[in-house]
């Protein structure tokens, strides 16, 4: 009985050292020798990718490319929200023990100089917004992340996080004076405020997520299919009052590279707690809904640039049924 024991503490440990050197995701192994639950959840944690199959270019007949939106508010999209990260008072991040958000998966692998995220607007001209083609990667220098790369931090932090408004009090030195300096000359003054507070995006204000992705038809398969190529998380776009005046990319995300880290996180299930998935077959399984709000055209508009409303939405709907459609169409004689 006593060997039975040690064997058992034994594999625990063993199974926690083993997943959290795959990429560090949770488990239900919070402490040593402590499981929580009836048996280890490590399938998940230490699963291998399922690679894509090889496609040829002589092979494919047909392609659309769409771009689609993954609504936060619509209840099946809630297993990828799960805006349950927060910040302590003192600024440090706490998270869930075992069920991240998709965000959290994200944010906690840029940091770490796992994932390579692509600013969605141009450097060089301002206001054009085409960083769905991966164009302006933002990346720390090889070996280095977010917390060791200073110059990466001043450029990523924008891209996850926003300065709140400018404080309309100066500084004041020890003696309390306003720390009003005098310059050179003697005669201008420069008055000095105290730093502007940052504020990092969480779970909770991430209200959509865009993909880009292909759709083809393989003759040799006989099959339609569909690659999601990029991935995209937006929020509102607010101003120092707190007013929203839009929508705002944050950056985009090569998706093969995202499948190697998706690949071992848990995604809830909400009928069985034995069957969790993780997020990246979430994706190949399509488990969200989306509306498509782009789709590869001549003077490659949006959607709302010439239907709005619920035309939109219809508008949505007649691209996918087209999509659908061709492989019935192959398929009819």
């Amino acid at each position: 009985m006593k060997n039975v024991i040690v064997s058992a503490v034994l594999m625990v440990a063993s199974s926690m050292s083993f997943a959290q050197e795959v990429n560090g995701g949770p488990i239900n192994v919070p402490s040593e020798n402590i499981i929580d639950g009836v048996y280890i959840k490590e399938h998940i944690p230490t699963k291998r990718l399922i690679p894509y199959e090889y496609v040829r270019e002589a092979d494919v007949i047909w392609s659309k490319r769409v771009w689609r939106t993954i609504d936060m508010r619509e209840k099946i999209n809630h297993p990828i929200y799960l805006p349950l990260d927060d910040f302590s008072g003192a600024g440090s991040w706490v998270r869930h023990a075992e069920r991240w958000s998709l965000w959290t998966v994200i944010r906690t692998h840029v940091l770490n100089g796992d994932l390579r995220i692509f600013d969605p607007e141009n450097p060089y001209a301002l206001g054009t917004f085409d960083g769905d083609q991966f164009k302006y990667p933002v990346v720390p220098e090889p070996g280095k992340n977010y917390y060791t790369d200073s110059l990466f931090r001043d450029q990523s932090f924008r891209l996850l996080g926003r300065l709140g408004p400018q404080s309309t009090i100066p500084l004041t030195d020890i003696n309390g004076d306003d720390s009003m300096r005098l310059m050179p000359d003697g005669v201008t003054m420069e008055i000095v405020y105290p730093p502007r507070d940052t504020f990092w995006y969480k779970s909770k204000d991430i209200v959509q997520y865009r993909l880009k992705e292909d759709w083809f038809f393989d003759k040799e398969r006989s099959q339609l299919d569909v690659r999601i190529l990029g991935i995209c998380p937006v929020v509102y776009k607010q101003d120092d009052s707190g007013n929203i005046s839009g929508l705002l990319e944050l950056f985009w995300l090569y998706f093969p590279h995202c499948r190697f880290v998706f690949n071992n996180y848990f995604v809830y299930n909400t009928d069985n707690d034995a069957q969790w998935m993780s997020f990246d077959d979430l994706f190949w399984k399509r488990r969200f809904s989306s509306t498509i709000y782009k789709q590869s055209n001549v003077f490659d508009r949006k959607i709302e640039s010439y239907r709005t409303g619920v035309d939109a939405l219809m508008e949505s709907q007649k691209i996918t049924e087209e999509i659908r459609n061709i492989e019935h169409d192959v398929w009819h004689f």
